[in-house]
């Protein structure tokens, strides 16, 4: 079984710490058995999280064996990081451990070398500094997260959702994924990154939610939807119906479709024999040409490459 280690440091943020236990904890394989088994590692046994305390069940020996080790956040990013944990984290990284941190725990990450030469991400609000103070860092404070392979990083506070979620997909895909997101109350992917959330729009005035046209709109994905078909549907004009979508969700009606058609093509591609040409007719593409752009802009890669990567093994 996969195992992740959580490393708790004194001054750890409490949700940062929570996020990949809660994520990596209830994702569960298509048999119901757990995807992960997860501990929680630290230098001593008694962490200093200032709110509270806590007992961690392993020592920094509980990196050894780890396939992910996750850093979250501390509140003191200038804080001296232990010699022993930086040691750790470099022995991991040349065993070729995943390596993931959330929010501030780039810092610790960037004190340790691991991300010297790499694009990487940090809360927006101390990403400037951690450029400043790790010059060899190609910090982009814009995005939820960076995967670099064997490193990732997440931007602030819920990213570390989003970065989760993501190594839930990469390890058994988006259907266990998607499964383990209903379960967190959160979307599998968000469209756009932090930039979205550093000045908030203020809630709709009359409190309508988009929750309904969103649930037709995926029900409806293959269609052929556009923007004046579901503006009428909502009872709306585009324009007002692009304003609710940007307050609520960060992106507009069709982007958001995109992503849900792009999500069921996804389960296809994992579950299925279907070509490639079949999946974009039956999640609304207008050509597999069009798909197939539209899978590379938003996946990274193609449908057929996907397919390799996460195709399910027949059942014996």
């Amino acid at each position: 079984m996969h195992t992740v280690a959580v490393l708790a440091l004194d001054g750890v943020i409490g949700f940062d710490l929570s996020t990949p236990v809660e994520v990596f904890g209830r994702a569960r394989l298509p048999d119901g058995r757990a995807a992960y088994r997860v501990r929680v590692c630290a230098p001593h046994e008694e962490v200093d999280a200032g709110a509270f305390a806590l007992r961690a069940p392993w020592g920094l020996d509980g990196l050894a064996d780890a396939d992910t080790i996750v850093v979250p956040g501390t509140v003191d990013v200038t804080a001296p990081v232990p010699a022993e944990v930086l040691d750790a984290l470099c022995r991991a990284a040349g065993r070729g451990t995943r390596i993931a941190s959330i929010c501030a725990g780039a810092f610790t990450l960037a004190a340790a070398g691991l991300l010297d030469g790499l694009r990487a991400t940090t809360h927006w609000i101390a990403a400037p500094f951690l450029a400043a103070r790790y010059p060899r860092i190609d910090v982009d404070p814009d995005v939820l997260y960076v995967d670099n392979g064997a490193i990732l990083t997440s931007a602030g506070a819920a990213a570390g959702l989003d970065l989760c979620l993501h190594m839930v997909r990469r390890d058994h895909g988006s259907a266990v994924a998607a499964d383990t997101a209903r379960l967190s109350v959160m979307p599998l992917e968000r469209d756009g990154g932090q930039a979205q959330f550093i000045v908030h729009a203020p809630p709709a005035p009359d409190g309508t939610t988009l929750e309904p046209l969103l649930r037709w709109m995926r029900d409806n994905a293959g269609r052929d939807l556009t923007l004046a078909g579901i503006a009428a549907h909502a009872g709306t004009s585009a324009r007002t119906l692009n304003r609710r979508f940007r307050e609520q969700t960060g992106t507009t009606p069709l982007q958001w479709l995109h992503r849900v058609r792009i999500q069921q093509a996804q389960y296809l591609l994992e579950t299925t024999a279907h070509s490639v040409e079949r999946i974009a007719a039956q999640t609304g593409f207008g050509s597999p040409t069009a798909f197939r752009d539209r899978f590379k802009r938003l996946v990274g890669t193609s449908p057929q490459a996907y397919r390799r990567a996460f195709r399910r093994p027949a059942a014996p």
